[in-house]
């Protein structure tokens, strides 16, 4: 998406909730005022982080200390998105116009950094990557010529190859991804979703092969020039999530959370309150994160506020949780 800037409002407390301490989240200082909106969660010890100004970071400490590991030369990129494998195995994702999206991989912990990938195409924008295992990934662009554009790696993120266009469909009128979390491409077994919005209608797209095709669904969440759904998260290739909403309006009350079965996208029963960018499964609950707070859910039915901390993007891995966002700041349960 081309880059969001909002204003954010102060968290709305309904009547008959009660608003939570900011305790949900032990904070991790990261030495750094940099917006954080890449996040992967290796271990409840290794986490890496990217955002504004070049900025990647990495802790092997669980977050006691940090270390400043970005590619040289790259203070004037965003790192929306960023994918760990392990402590030394990871890929960034730059994003922007032209030459702004580019791809870079390191594997030695970031002490060094090789770029791998950068787009030559003005009409593409890079939103976000994600990997079916640590082989085969993909990397997500803004429509092009009226069909999202799709690279796909096989070695790991050494090599980057555009994807033909004939198996995505017709991207509507105004739509687009959101590259406000990292979570606009997701995946699980041979499968992977890509989240839109922008459009007449917030849709998610689904392929079952590996990326080569790809089918369009409605998901019921609000949908605009600012709305969509902004993250989707799936704990198996049938069952999963969307959440979003509009990010100039970030304590809307309009339900913006779906449920996905076997039998498609249906609105979720109860929703959290505003915006919420990021979203990630914690065994078998939920977490979902936004400016104005965290919301948690133990069966994605009923949902409470757990933090009024402002947090952009949230992973885990088993049970252990990071969060990351706007100045710097990074939590982890």
């Amino acid at each position: 998406m081309r880059i969001i800037a909002a204003t954010l409002a102060a968290f709305l407390v309904l009547p008959g909730v009660a608003a939570a301490s900011d305790t949900y989240w032990e904070l991790k200082p990261t030495g750094t005022d940099a917006r954080l909106r890449g996040l992967s969660a290796v271990s409840g010890k290794v986490a890496w982080v990217s955002g504004s100004k070049g900025t990647v970071l990495r802790t092997t400490d669980g977050g006691r200390s940090w270390d400043s590991v970005g590619p040289p030369g790259t203070e004037g990129l965003e790192f929306r998105d960023i994918e760990a494998f392990d402590a030394r195995n990871a890929v960034a994702l730059s994003i922007g116009e032209g030459e702004s999206s580019r791809i870079y991989r390191t594997s030695d912990g970031g002490k060094t950094w090789r770029e791998t990938f950068r787009n030559d195409d003005p009409r593409a924008f890079y939103d976000c990557v994600a990997f079916f295992d640590p082989f085969r990934g993909l990397a997500l662009s803004d429509p092009v010529d009226g069909k999202f554009r799709v690279l796909r790696t096989w070695d790991g993120g050494r090599s980057w190859h555009v994807d033909d266009p004939k198996g995505m469909p017709d991207a509507l009128p105004g739509e687009f991804a959101f590259a406000a979390s990292g979570q606009c491409v997701t995946t699980s077994g041979n499968h992977a979703w890509i989240a839109t919005g922008g459009g007449a209608k917030a849709r998610v797209l689904e392929s079952r092969d590996g990326g080569r095709s790809w089918r369009a669904s409605e998901v019921p969440l609000p949908s605009g020039e600012a709305a969509g759904v902004f993250a989707v998260a799936f704990k198996t290739p049938w069952h999963g999530v969307a959440i979003g909403g509009d990010y100039l309006k970030p304590t809307d009350p309009t339900p913006a959370f779906a449920t996905h079965d076997a039998r498609g996208w249906k609105a979720g029963t109860s929703a959290p309150v505003g915006y919420r960018s990021g979203i990630a499964y914690r065994g078998h609950s939920l977490v979902a994160v936004g400016p104005s707070g965290t919301d948690t859910s133990r069966d994605g039915r009923t949902w409470e506020i757990a933090d009024t901390g402002s947090f952009d993007t949230v992973d885990c891995a088993g049970t252990a949780c990071w969060a990351a966002g706007e100045k710097g700041r990074v939590g982890r349960t």
